[in-house]
């Protein structure tokens, strides 16, 4: 890392946040919220349309975050130890890209100052997205979309 900007999401490590600052980095696309499929001859992970029942499409953020885990079990607690070993996690996830010692996009509500900037970027899953609660089949909501 090159100069210190006073800019905590620029600054410090991920190990080094502190709660808030943690919960902070997330964009808010909702795109980590989206069920994907593994091939099971190969072992690539596809991405589809899906997302988890829980999840806010136009806010994309969880509409129980504090309790999803008593409804979703298998919801994948992030933190500075296991984010860098999913493979699954979007290319553009602040987690993601501050593990690999990378910058947040200028459309990351903390460079931006906006919330909403992330979707008006279109990084989010707003405006393509289903509730798995409204679907059949998985494979019939295969997506191309890069997450």
């Amino acid at each position: 890392m090159g100069a210190m900007t006073g800019r905590f999401w620029d600054d410090l490590p991920l190990a080094q946040l502190d709660r808030a600052q943690w919960e902070a980095l997330c964009d808010g696309c909702g795109k980590c919220c989206l069920h994907k499929l593994e091939d099971e001859d190969t072992g690539e992970v596809h991405a589809t349309n899906v997302a988890c029942k829980l999840l806010d499409r136009r806010m994309g953020q969880c509409s129980d975050y504090r309790h999803r885990h008593a409804y979703v079990p298998e919801c994948v607690r992030l933190n500075a130890r296991n984010v860098a070993k999913i493979e699954w996690l979007p290319s553009t996830c602040a987690y993601r890209l501050r593990a690999n010692g990378e910058t947040l996009p200028e459309w990351h509500y903390l460079n931006s100052g906006d919330r909403e900037s992330v979707h008006a970027a279109g990084q989010s899953t707003r405006g393509w997205t289903v509730s798995e609660v409204d679907v059949g089949d998985m494979e019939d909501h295969l997506t191309d979309r890069v997450l």
